[in-house]
């Protein structure tokens, strides 16, 4: 397991993903923890996301799908600039005039793209210039963000330019070398316009031979010296056969090869062949199978296993060797060289999705469109360089001739974890172990290391700014009541005509509220960029005035007449369907109120001068904590709680915030001992949440408070069976970042009880 909690690039990648909207490129040598970091930002990230990929195989391995699927691309050529005088003659390509011609989105894939905080295209080395083009394109339009790149969306880009080059035929460069320097990403117009953060995990868990490593860094910037072209040639053994059983797997350059040294290697084997069929249901295209469909084996055959266990003890990794020790009915047994133990294997499934915006739970959905079940393994006497990448072998044989093309001999050599496993069948010519010269040049461009740390701070802020200015939009809240109110011309319901009298009210404040937020936005603009001269006191005193007034006319106006409306429908056995529809409401005005609320949290922490990672990982834990709960009733006030009254002073108003108080907003300690009155009297933490309008996850932290003092038991928050491992991963970690402790634990433990443990851990330096 990779040990990200220690490798500070990680961890800065981390935080401009989720603290900043900056658009970031990680890359890094192979085994420097590439495909780690995207399953961290996968299962920890809390907005919301699409990953895609530009093979059907690459998708499924990243757990995501195509790029051409996702987008509707076409596959040929995309011309970043209007063309004129179509020529029929010319191979088809298409430019901005023509790209909407065959893309057919329905409202959820146009809401789905709108509401994206996050696109991940993984492998993005095979990824050309021009699809990227086209991809912006795509998100400007349906984004109606026509003037900002990718249409404001964040992109995350994983891969590793020294790899696999993309794909461009000749006739296809013909047209595109007229607007592109390379065909590789960092060449689209967009990356011009806007380049990505570039990050650089440099620390290596593949290998951990220096030599070795210091050869591999040299190919990859075009610096092999001679003498490391001469060690190389130290493993050159033309007649080498690899000894039954020892595990050595042939990297060749062609399939063909790969598959006539596998099927020739079975053949040898005594005993009967066994075929396993694959089992696939719903659709699932043979261009993306990640496993054979049939899978042919005998006893004594040499496998690789291709993917990683996901059991307890983690018994395989993707590109491990084993040998089939016995084959029953349909069991497979393995054994591992060099361990005692052999493995029942069981078959896996892999799912091609799609994705899906789920209104109701405001969150992005994986759709199954089909599945594709077998045993993770291949025959693995032989492997292409191709199929290679992203493995890991202790002992490979490299066969590839006088066919090496760029790039290929860095995949290949990479794939070992030391030189001592090496065998090379054929030299290596100098000329084909070069690195493309645009992709050095790109390189040695990006900033110089340590400066992107500096550059965190400033999109932090701008990130909150942005925050802030999107909290007071009101367009889109505006939208869902109309949409709401419109329905009704279609709908068959007892007390239609007060239904309809309720929602003509919501919409009417709600466009009142919007010319407000207009107001306010536009002081929000004029204040943020001079905030910090004053301590940030004039942007407390405006946002507290605004946040008072919309947190009330929300409340007031339209979330307590909705839940009042909603408890009257219930009764009622005739409006599933619309009983549905205002709980969906319920749902968007209580976020609405949530990001009001939220907005006061971080402008208080500016003006007390807490550390912008700290402040916004404090919201991001809250809000990751919050979507655990997946809560399905919204969290609105109790009509029964007595309010702290202000006057209602709309805050575009250049008045100061209003001085009637009646009673004081609570400190903090008495804020968290009224939870824990609640607690002491029987409550559970989910409904003191709902009655004090607060997350879950709040409420945990008040409840922790009390550990310290003794007022609380650690074991009243957490189950004593989990104490150990959390403790044990806090160790590990080595800090007290929830994300990673979170991370190395699993779905398993909840935000709240390693915060509960990490208090109890700080008042107990030594416990038992």
């Amino acid at each position: 397991m990779i040990d990200n909690a220690h490798n500070p690039i990680f961890e800065l990648a981390d935080r401009f993903v989720n603290q900043t909207a900056r658009n970031v490129f990680l890359t890094g040598r192979a085994g420097t923890g590439k495909t780690t970091f995207l399953k961290h930002i996968r299962e920890t990230s809390f907005k919301k996301m699409a990953v895609v990929a530009p093979t059907g195989v690459a998708a499924i391995n990243a757990g995501g799908t195509t790029m051409h699927s996702f987008f509707q691309l076409p596959f040929g050529p995309f011309i970043p600039t209007p063309q004129y005088g179509w020529n029929p003659e010319a191979p088809g390509y298409s430019d901005p005039n023509t790209l909407f011609r065959n893309i057919r989105f329905n409202a959820n894939r146009r809401q789905l793209l709108q509401e994206l905080e996050l696109l991940i295209i993984d492998e993005i080395s095979m990824v050309r210039a021009d699809t990227l083009d086209a991809v912006d394109t795509i998100l400007r339009h349906f984004r109606q963000q026509p003037d900002l790149p990718f249409g404001g969306l964040q992109v995350l880009f994983i891969g590793d330019l020294f790899q696999l080059p993309p794909v461009v035929q000749k006739e296809e460069w013909q047209l595109l070398r007229d607007h592109y320097s390379s065909p590789f990403f960092f060449d689209a117009k967009v990356i011009r316009q806007a380049p990505p953060v570039y990050l650089e995990l440099t620390r290596i868990y593949r290998q951990n031979e220096a030599g070795f490593i210091h050869i591999l860094n040299n190919i990859r910037n075009n610096r092999l010296q001679p003498e490391d072209l001469e060690r190389l040639h130290d493993f050159y053994q033309p007649e080498f056969i690899p000894p039954r059983n020892d595990n050595y797997i042939t990297l060749t350059s062609h399939n063909a090869r790969a598959d006539a040294i596998n099927q020739d290697e079975l053949a040898k084997l005594p005993g009967r062949s066994h075929a396993f069929e694959a089992s696939i249901t719903g659709e699932f295209s043979d261009k993306s199978f990640p496993a054979e469909k049939t899978l042919t084996l005998k006893e004594g055959a040499q496998v690789m296993l291709i993917k990683n266990d996901k059991g307890e003890t983690r018994r395989y990794y993707n590109g491990k060797i084993a040998v089939v020790k016995t084959i029953k009915e349909d069991k497979l047994i393995l054994e591992f060289p060099d361990e005692p133990d052999s493995l029942t294997l069981e078959k896996e499934t892999w799912r091609n999705i799609r994705y899906q915006y789920d209104r109701d739970k405001d969150k992005i959905e994986e759709e199954e469109l089909g599945t594709f079940r077998q045993y993770p393994i291949r025959l693995a006497w032989a492997i292409t360089i191709h199929k290679s990448q992203g493995l890991t072998f202790q002992k490979a044989v490299i066969d590839a001739g006088a066919s090496f093309a760029p790039g290929q001999v860095y995949v290949a050599l990479s794939r070992l974890t030391s030189l001592q496993g090496l065998v090379l069948r054929s030299r290596i010519r100098p000329g084909s172990i070069s690195t493309d010269p645009r992709v050095v040049t790109y390189i040695e461009e990006q900033m110089p290391e340590g400066a992107a740390e500096q550059e965190l701070g400033n999109e932090q802020l701008s990130f909150i700014t942005d925050t802030l200015l999107r909290t007071f939009h009101w367009p889109r809240f505006v939208t869902q009541l109309q949409d709401h109110h419109a329905g009704h011309a279609h709908r068959q319901i007892p007390g239609k005509s007060t239904a309809v009298q309720l929602s003509k009210k919501w919409l009417d404040s709600s466009l009142a509220q919007q010319e407000i937020a207009k107001k306010f936005s536009q002081q929000l603009e004029t204040l943020l960029p001079a905030a910090e001269a004053d301590g940030y006191q004039q942007l407390l005193q405006r946002t507290t005035a605004a946040v008072d007034y919309f947190s009330r006319e929300l409340r007031e106006q339209i979330l307590t007449p909705l839940r009042e409306h909603i408890a009257e429908i219930r009764a009622s056995k005739k409006a599933k369907k619309y009983l549905q529809e205002l709980k969906t409401l319920q749902l968007v005005c209580s976020r609405k109120h949530q990001q009001v609320s939220d907005a006061l949290k971080i402008v208080s922490g500016l003006q007390k001068g807490v550390d912008t990672t700290k402040l916004l990982s404090d919201i991001q834990e809250d809000r990751l904590s919050q979507q655990q709960q997946q809560q399905t009733e919204p969290r609105t006030q109790s009509p029964g709680k007595q309010q702290e009254t202000r006057t209602t002073q709309p805050p575009g108003k250049q008045q100061e915030a209003t001085t009637t108080h009646t009673p004081s907003k609570p400190q903090k300690g008495d804020t968290n001992r009224t939870t824990l009155r609640l607690y002491r009297d029987g409550i559970p933490i989910a409904d003191i949440a709902t009655q004090r309008n607060l997350s879950p996850g709040t409420v945990e932290g008040h409840l922790a408070s009390f550990i310290p003092t003794g007022e609380i038991d650690i074991k009243e928050l957490v189950p004593e069976n989990k104490i150990g491992a959390i403790l044990s991963a806090i160790r590990s970690v080595g800090g007290s970042s929830l994300g990673p402790i979170k991370s190395q634990l699993g779905e398993n433990y909840s935000f709240g009880e390693i915060r509960a443990v990490l208090t109890w851990s700080r008042s107990n330096p030594t416990p038992s």
